[in-house]
């Protein structure tokens, strides 16, 4: 996401190097500056006489909002459809936000989640059963040297994060969906890492993860081939520099609605 409000998506493809392949650009999405935090965006593309709609969270200071809208069916944004609604206050120290919903098509829907981390290092977990209302809250602390995280894995007893610590260590975050929440931590790497402020992630075959690192101070972004994670025994290929600028204050994960995208397991 720009500093303009825009919404980007950047296509890597994980050859070696790495290839990029741009696509439009949603102009005009937020006002100019204000969005600091996003969440993965959905994108449905069967909503009859349109050409899709796309959806997620953003944090706009310390208030986070619902955002959504539609395509025309030339591919332009249709305007009027550009909108947001208010979820609620006190996310000014939010650092990381992201849900997730465990859904193996055509079986109904299991789990919607929602997941966030602080500043103080507190992981919070919210049970979305409604979609409108998240409950059951959970937190874990002792995360504060985490820098930023990426989902992973989605199964029907854990999820599971992908962190980098300001110190440079690589660490799996499995928070099993038992109660109450106690996210188990396992070393990946123990050095040089540190250099990435943003982590996206994509499924690769079944077991594995195809891992951009940016780092915004160069504007420079870095693709990895990462094997199921087993602790320090995990593989990780680096597939090289991606041969584009990563200039823009917000990243995120582009996924198809859920029920279309596959379930992550990568730990």
């Amino acid at each position: 996401m720009t500093a303009g409000g825009d919404h980007t998506r950047t296509i890597v493809t994980a050859t070696s190097p790495p290839t990029v392949q741009q696509t439009p650009v949603y102009t005009d999405i937020y006002p100019d500056g204000q969005v600091r935090l996003s969440g993965s965006l959905e994108n449905d593309p069967d909503v009859t006489g349109t050409g899709g709609r796309f959806s997620g969270y953003v944090v706009m200071g310390s208030t986070m909002y619902g955002s959504g809208y539609l395509l025309k069916e030339d591919g332009s944004v249709d305007r009027p459809t550009v909108g947001l609604s208010r979820v609620g206050g006190g996310w000014g120290d939010a650092t990381f936000f992201d849900s997730t919903t465990y859904w193996k098509y055509p079986d109904p829907p299991m789990f919607t989640t929602k997941y966030s981390l602080r500043s103080n290092g507190t992981i919070t977990r919210w049970d979305d059963r409604s979609g409108s209302v998240w409950g059951n809250k959970q937190t874990a602390t002792g995360f504060a040297a985490v820098k930023t995280m990426a989902l992973i894995s989605q199964t029907t007893t854990y999820d599971t994060f992908l962190a980098n610590t300001r110190g440079g260590a690589l660490y799996t975050i499995r928070i099993p969906r038992t109660s109450p929440m106690k996210p188990i931590v396992k070393l990946v790497r123990a050095s040089t890492w540190q250099g990435f402020e943003a982590l996206v992630i994509e499924k690769c075959g079944i077991y594995g993860t195809v891992l951009l690192g940016i780092d915004k101070d160069t504007g420079a972004g870095y693709l990895y081939a990462v094997g199921h994670a087993n602790g320090t025994a995990t593989v990780i290929k680096g597939l090289g520099k991606v041969p584009a600028k990563f200039a823009d204050p917000v990243y995120f994960r582009h996924v198809l609605r859920p029920g279309d995208n596959q379930m992550l397991f990568g730990e």
